[in-house]
């Protein structure tokens, strides 16, 4: 069935339809007609150009917010994210932005879009620190904010858990001093991004695989960058993966003027990496000095005090020593010079008495002297075997017998024998 129609407008292709609406758009809403467009972030997608879903930011409706399918194309894109970047702002989901820009239509897919020239960085600054406040309320609010403050740290955190990127330059100010301190700390690192929108997820699954892990403290490190490189630090999934933490987590992120909310989440916060791997080694360094080095050093006083006494002591000793030997071989030479005399005098007596015994002896042997008895007429008779015959038994009838005069002996023969009147 044929349709009439009252009016002599002709029937359009669909490109020519395409190409009016386009015209009629480009006249009110063209790259000419620029516009701000405000919206909230449903979606970002960024592969050299940029791609955002805004939806309808007064809108209480999930269901039946307006979509607007945005775009920004690499070219303009470039110099917007380095400006985004310096002020610390990624475009993420949940932000309330002013696109400023102009419609475009994609008539292949028959799609309607808004290219992106232009951001509005001062209403995104704002939004950012509104997001980041409420976030800090809501832990303030759950008791997230000190709970990793109350965590109790050990008194020698030797077993450093860190959850960095290797290679920076703030891994290595941190490692480098660990490495370079006099003590020998084992670290357990868990790589991570630690920029970026994988960075979040990736730090808080490192936090809890560390926690679970057993290590004396958990060290996230960051080195200088942009605010824009440090947002992944006030995600709200690595502040809860802190707060939540039963280990202690320190902080040494960006340069000395940053403070992320991790900052404010963890346990203890180091201005620089640097500074987190010398409050480290200082940790250990203090319980070191009080519990080693000082008793040490006082065990030494008290051994130099012991042998200081144990020298004066045996000083006096060997005095004592010395004048006691001194005194007793004074006492001793004093005692043998007495007892020399003694024996002098008793020696010359014991020579007298017996130079004087000897005279009496001689005296008496010489008055005794078998010579003298024979010079008076006495003889001595022997027998032949020379045995004194001192008896008429000892000789018989006939026996040769020895007689001993004065000045000689002869020969004779027993005749008879004859015994004596008694």
């Amino acid at each position: 069935m044929a349709i009439e129609s009252d009016t002599d407008e002709p029937v359009l292709e669909v490109g020519e339809f395409y190409q009016l609406l386009t015209a009629h758009l480009e006249a009110g809403f063209g790259r000419r007609r620029p516009h701000w467009v405000r919206g909230e972030i449903a979606k970002v997608y960024e592969k050299g150009h940029v791609y955002v879903d805004l939806v309808d930011a007064g809108s209480h409706s999930d269901t039946k917010r307006p979509v607007l399918n945005a775009h920004c194309w690499a070219t303009p894109w470039g110099p917007l994210k380095r400006r985004l970047s310096t002020e610390g702002v990624v475009l993420q989901a949940g932000m309330i932005v002013n696109f400023y820009g102009y419609v475009d239509v994609y008539a292949p897919k028959g799609q309607l879009g808004f290219s992106i020239t232009d951001v509005d960085v001062e209403g995104l600054l704002g939004d950012v620190a509104r997001r980041r406040q409420e976030l800090i309320a809501r832990l303030l609010g759950e008791g997230l904010l000190e709970k990793n403050k109350s965590t109790t740290l050990s008194s020698v955190p030797l077993r450093v858990g860190l959850v960095a990127s290797p290679g920076t330059e703030g891994y290595s100010d941190f490692t480098g001093q660990l490495v370079n301190s006099p003590f020998s700390f084992a670290i357990t690192l868990v790589k991570t991004l630690v920029q970026g929108e994988s960075a979040p997820p990736q730090i808080a699954a490192a936090i809890a695989a560390l926690d679970e892990h057993g290590v004396d403290m958990i060290c996230l490190v960051r080195g200088g960058g942009s605010k824009g490189d440090l947002a992944c630090f006030d995600d709200e999934r690595v502040a809860r993966a802190i707060a939540m933490s039963a280990t202690p987590v320190f902080t040494g992120i960006g340069h000395t003027g940053d403070e992320s909310v991790a900052d404010l989440v963890a346990h203890t916060r180091a201005i620089t990496p640097t500074k987190l791997g010398e409050e480290v080694v200082g940790l250990v360094a203090r319980w070191y000095a009080t519990n080693v080095q000082e008793p040490s050093r006082r065990l030494l006083e008290f051994s130099y005090d012991v042998l200081n006494e144990a020298t004066v002591y045996l000083g006096e000793r060997r005095r004592t020593m010395i004048f006691a030997v001194r005194d007793r071989l004074r006492a001793e030479e004093r005692h043998l010079a007495t007892t020399r005399d003694r024996l002098v005098v008793q020696s010359r007596q014991l020579l007298t008495s017996a130079s004087v015994m000897i005279q009496n002896n001689r005296q008496l042997l010489v008055a005794y002297d078998p010579a003298r008895r024979l010079a008076q007429g006495w003889s001595v008779v022997t027998t032949t075997e020379g045995t004194v015959v001192k008896s008429l038994e000892d000789v018989a009838t006939g026996d040769e017998v020895r007689v001993r005069v004065a000045d000689g002996t002869f020969g004779a023969r027993v005749g008879e024998k004859e015994e004596s009147a008694k």
